[in-house]
């Protein structure tokens, strides 16, 4: 096997490592400096804009619905009536960054957070490079916040491929990339997998 071998990037359909809370913000680190960003923004310590720590829904935990257990059978997930699925402490919510609180950020599609992030008010440079990444992949139309579990096996892919793209390795191998995609993705994947190449890296 040549996972595991320095310089080898494997990007396969499996399970994103991380809790079912993991989302395309969280898991490509996109939250960490637009977390930073807001706080910057509000005078208030970074910790309030993550669902996982200080800034979560007392209800809910932070994680936007409760959980029931029905014992013999499947448990229930019902959207949290506190934050109505927000995930964030109300108070928190009245902090802005371009005109919009952390949520509705985490609700916008990559596509459009790659404008948001781009310039102005809320110009967050670190944002914008990881966000070019996942547009890259073809993922411009995935919700920022969209729970991990909820992807495919496709979108799992190429999250992880995005995440691996700035990296210095210079081998990848991707298990069947192109399952489940639009052709017009498919083009787009192949351009970037050509870009690659171009740039010196081994694609298998």
């Amino acid at each position: 096997s040549v996972s595991g071998r320095e310089g080898v990037v494997t990007v396969d359909q499996g399970a994103i490592k991380g809790s079912r809370r993991s989302n395309p913000a969280t898991y490509t680190g996109l939250l960490e400096p637009v977390r930073k960003a807001f706080a910057k923004a509000s005078g208030v310590k970074p910790a309030l804009f993550s669902a996982n720590s200080e800034g979560a829904c007392p209800a809910c935990n932070g994680a936007g619905v409760i959980y029931t257990d029905l014992g013999m059978m499947a448990g229930v997930a019902t959207t949290c009536e506190e934050c109505e699925g927000r995930r964030y402490d109300a108070s928190v919510l009245e902090y802005r960054l371009g005109g919009l609180d952390i949520s509705e950020v985490l609700d916008l599609p990559v596509a459009e957070a790659l404008g948001f992030f781009a310039d102005g008010e809320a110009a967050v440079p670190a944002a914008h490079t990881i966000l070019g990444h996942l547009a890259d992949v073809g993922l411009g139309y995935l919700r920022l916040g969209q729970p991990a579990p909820t992807l495919s096996g496709g979108e799992r892919q190429r999250l992880k491929l995005a995440t691996h793209l700035g990296e210095k390795g210079g081998v990848y191998v991707l298990d069947e990339p192109t399952t489940g995609l639009h052709l017009a993705d498919v083009d787009q994947l192949l351009g970037l997998l050509d870009r690659l190449v171009d740039a010196g890296k081994s694609v298998i």
